[in-house]
């Protein structure tokens, strides 16, 4: 049997208050500075008979950045990091879903951060579906994919005496994703 049940077919939209978009980063080669963005939203259709046919597509809101540092979440939204008001968004297109174990699944597809968009493949875990409280039939899905920043234009440093620097090239995505299936309007 497929991890995917066939009720599971249809349309599943995020929601942003059980998502977490989110990043870490090495700082000073010694920490990890952690943040998230607090605006996303995004759609999943899901066709459980055919994965093939599934796809995602997710928009970030650059200026929701938030690393619990208003000073740094500033310095983020800047042209040094995401330039927020040039580049609102940071958006994902899936190209190809591919079902590499029972709950297990590689997301390809396009990242967009700034003006440059790369093709990516992100390891997601189904965690599985259960009807909340209000009667919504919710899918849990996680997983992370280590980038490297400058790919995206995101290039800004500065170089420290032990010959490190003070913000990793290399940033881990992290993607906990709560997303509520759309009921058809009975008719």
């Amino acid at each position: 049997m497929s991890a995917l049940e066939s009720s599971y077919t249809g349309t599943w939209k995020l929601d942003s208050t059980h998502t977490r978009i989110g990043f870490n980063a090495r700082h000073a080669m010694v920490t990890k500075v952690r943040g998230a963005f607090n605006e996303v939203s995004g759609t999943i259709i899901v066709d459980a008979d055919d994965i093939a046919k599934s796809s995602v597509e997710l928009v970030v809101k650059v200026a929701s950045v938030d690393t619990r540092n208003a000073d740094r979440d500033q310095h983020l939204r800047t042209n040094d990091f995401f330039d927020a008001p040039k580049y609102p968004n940071i958006t994902f297109k899936s190209s190809r879903i591919d079902q590499v174990e029972e709950n297990s699944f590689i997301v390809n597809g396009n990242l967009t951060i700034k003006e440059t968009t790369r093709e990516v493949a992100i390891p997601i875990e189904f965690m599985g579906v259960e009807t909340d409280p209000s009667g919504n039939l919710r899918a849990g899905f996680e997983g992370s994919r280590r980038i490297d920043r400058r790919e995206y234009g995101v290039n800004w440093n500065l170089a420290l005496d032990s010959g490190g620097v003070l913000v990793s090239e290399r940033i881990l995505l992290e993607f906990e994703i709560s997303a509520i299936k759309e009921v058809a309007p009975k008719s």
